[in-house]
């Protein structure tokens, strides 16, 4: 794809955005969970995840190199797979009590599953070599 690297580090950088958004709300508690605030939950701050490693897809994303490339596609696995459990941990139904969802987690998980398909889809250019080298 022609401006799969761009799509890439667009989607991280929105991804970074939405960390700092509202994921859910535990009503009767009177809580809001962020990727950055989970202040009376055991969740810690996921977001910090998806900070290191949407940084390290974006320095990727922006270097032509093919060994990068490649750990990208690790990078965006491993941002994908945060991204599912995030959704499933925080949206889940704890002891009777189901969260409202917000948009902010739906779009963490759209951006990641982005930032893995146009990890899939670099552009490289290609070097044609002659029968004689």
């Amino acid at each position: 794809m022609k401006y799969s690297q761009q799509i890439g580090i667009a989607a991280a950088l929105v991804l970074l955005g939405l960390c700092f958004l509202p994921w859910t709300i535990i009503e009767s508690k009177g809580l809001t969970i962020s990727g950055f605030a989970a202040e009376g939950t055991s969740f810690g701050r996921p977001g910090l995840f998806h900070v290191f490693f949407c940084t390290a897809a974006i320095l990727f994303f922006a270097i032509p190199r093919i060994w990068t490339k490649r750990t990208n596609v690790f990078i965006g696995a491993i941002n994908l797979a945060w991204a599912i459990r995030n959704y499933v941990l925080v949206s889940s139904c704890m002891f009777g009590e189901c969260p409202v969802k917000q948009p902010a987690l739906y779009g963490i998980l759209a951006c990641a599953i982005i930032i893995q398909i146009m990890v899939l889809f670099p552009k490289m250019p290609v070097v044609k070599r002659e029968e004689g080298e």
